[in-house]
């Protein structure tokens, strides 16, 4: 986000899935603007990653139901969620990437939901949850995963019509081809990432940082009007010539 400026100072944030990649550069984001970051990952501690999250670290396992309420009761206050932590599984485990990616998610938007309606940040409590393109035209390995991704996009329309007189806003923010520990593999493949490149406008693949720009907009004082909303963070992916 060179160039880019938000204040975030005195904002208590929640980052699911900030151990690496996307929720990592989230995370970081949020730190250098000054906010108090709450991170997540599946490890006892932050001192089991090679580079430790930003600000105080809980562990989580998303779709895990008492996981989701001890995470919830550990917290006295909060202004913004991003809930970044997913999983793909395999083509087999449908009912798996449905419970953790889509129930996972709404169970834990529901129980922060006390905490962003007493904030008082600017523009109101927020939510953001990063779905995927894969939400809009599926994906036939993960059938599963983009099926759970786009009921995120109709649960983040539903409970920001529902939300909205509660003083919280709930977005979405669906990427495109980013370069992260889970995906270097195909980014770095002759045969893939160079043609994957090539579709999009931009002619290259995304960074996490490239996300964590939206993000921070989305819940930012500048976006107090927006809500319900997905923002396709693609590089140029999705207005592709057939």
């Amino acid at each position: 986000m060179q160039g880019v400026t938000f204040d975030f100072t005195g904002r208590r944030v929640l980052v699911t899935g900030a151990t690496s990649g996307i929720g990592a550069a989230i995370a970081r984001a949020f730190a250098d603007a000054g906010a108090d970051v709450v991170s997540t990952g599946t490890r006892a501690s932050a001192a089991d990653y090679d580079a430790p999250p930003p600000g105080e670290y809980r562990q989580f396992l998303l779709g895990d139901a008492a996981s989701t309420d001890a995470l919830a009761a550990s917290l006295d206050r909060l202004d913004i969620l991003v809930n970044n932590a997913g999983t793909t599984s395999h083509p087999e485990d449908f009912g798996q990437a449905v419970d953790v990616n889509l129930k996972g998610v709404h169970h834990l938007t529901t129980a922060i939901a006390p905490l962003l309606e007493a904030s008082d940040h600017a523009g109101g409590g927020a939510v953001v949850s990063i779905i995927s393109m894969m939400a809009v035209f599926g994906n036939s390995i993960f059938p599963g995963y983009s099926a759970a991704k786009a009921g995120l996009v109709l649960m983040t329309k539903s409970l920001a019509q529902g939300w909205g007189q509660r003083g919280i806003r709930i977005n979405a923010v669906a990427p495109g081809p980013v370069r992260t520990p889970m995906t270097v593999r195909y980014a770095d493949d002759p045969a893939y990432g160079p043609a994957t490149a090539q579709r999009m406008a931009l002619n290259r693949w995304g960074e996490p940082e490239d996300i964590a720009g939206p993000v921070l907009f989305l819940t930012s004082p500048a976006a107090a009007f927006i809500t319900g909303e997905c923002l396709v963070a693609s590089g140029g992916y999705m207005i592709a010539e057939a």
